[in-house]
């Protein structure tokens, strides 16, 4: 390499790394949360529009939504299992800058969505399209009429939300434009036990559970909410958004889930099967943004997940193979500032493409 070569790309890399700087300064850092969340954050907050529609059965899901004056885009936030709204109030106030109107579910089940079983702590749903099926209500009746550019919204979901997305994709292939998945839960995490062992078990389980009660059984070693310290976390490496998170919690004490049912888990198994014997129903480009370091859900299923549907159809998962950013934990969306930027500088980028 010459003198010359290796001055420009010096230059080339320090241009970069000066565009990227740029780029995450426009977004909230953990030094400034402490100060922001009390003043900027709740200032917008205060904008949002809080309500409730009637899903799926007639259950009540609640949602939050912040509509910009002239809306360049509109974005649908699918979260993930045991989250609210509530969680995503740093998300939605560094995204607004975009001009987009925003709108975020709660799932049934959680959040401040009706829960469905007599212990409210207990994660659980009857058939797991009942979360697309809510999705899609909330997007057709919603989000449509509120969104003022005329045009389909894109949709960013995350870990569970991601599964729901996907199969929103595949059973209402009109409703949103594009999709980006954080952390997707496109496998649950079997935990180092053999898949024909971890469905026996669950599939035994909810067999049996369903004998005896309609009220869904904890799988094994599951429980009530507990919080967890932020040392025994797995979720984040940013101890300020994690901390945040439990005060949010304790502060409001009806966001609390606890573990997974039996049946849940069943669920989110058989959506796993469906998800890759529909791929061919997608029709929508999807985009996944992957943690290097999960240990929530299964990275090779969104792997796999990407490779087979872009063999089908090349430009639904253009690249191939997720967008790893390495050494980030699960919660993407919430990580320290060395992997909330990576991840947030491209999740900007892509909504720009993707109105265009």
């Amino acid at each position: 390499m010459t003198a010359k070569t290796s001055l420009l790309s010096v230059l080339l890399i320090i241009g970069i790394n000066c565009i990227f700087m740029t780029n995450a300064f426009s977004f909230t850092q953990e030094a400034q949360l402490n100060k922001q969340l009390p003043s900027e954050i709740s200032d917008f907050w205060q904008t949002g529009v809080f309500s409730s529609f009637q899903g799926f059965d007639n259950r009540r899901i609640n949602y939050a939504a912040f509509i910009a004056s002239q809306p360049e885009n509109c974005l649908v936030i699918s979260p993930g299992r045991s989250e609210s709204y509530l969680k995503y109030k740093e998300l939605a106030f560094d995204l607004a800058s975009l001009n987009i109107s925003i709108f975020i579910i709660d799932h049934r089940g959680q959040g401040l969505s009706e829960r469905l079983l007599d212990n409210p702590h207990k994660g659980y749903v009857e058939q797991f399209d009942d979360y697309t099926d809510d999705l899609n209500t909330f997007i057709s009746t919603i989000v449509n009429p509120n969104c003022a550019t005329g045009d389909k919204p894109i949709l960013l979901a995350h870990s569970m939300g991601g599964a729901i997305a996907t199969r929103l994709a595949q059973k209402y292939p009109d409703s949103v434009k594009a999709i980006l998945l954080t952390s997707p839960m496109i496998a649950i995490n079997k935990g180092g036990l053999p898949e024909w062992l971890a469905k026996t078990l669950i599939y035994s389980g909810t067999f049996l559970n369903k004998l005896f009660t309609d009220q869904g059984w904890y799988f094994i070693g599951q429980s009530n909410y507990q919080a967890k310290s932020f040392e025994n976390n797995s979720l984040m490496h940013s101890k300020i958004r994690y901390q945040t998170f439990i005060d949010l919690y304790q502060e409001y004490p009806q966001l609390q889930l606890g573990g997974v049912t039996f049946n849940w888990l069943k669920q989110a198994v058989n959506a796993h099967q469906t998800i890759f014997s529909e791929l061919d129903k997608i029709t929508s480009p999807i985009t996944i943004i992957q943690a290097g370091d999960d240990t929530i859900v299964d990275n090779q299923a969104q792997n796999d997940f990407c490779h087979k549907l872009h063999q089908l159809k090349p430009l639904l998962c253009p690249q191939l193979k997720p967008l790893v950013i390495e050494g980030a934990r699960h919660e993407i969306l919430f990580e320290g500032d060395k992997y909330r930027n990576q991840a947030l500088t491209f999740i900007i980028e892509w909504i720009k493409k993707t109105s265009n």
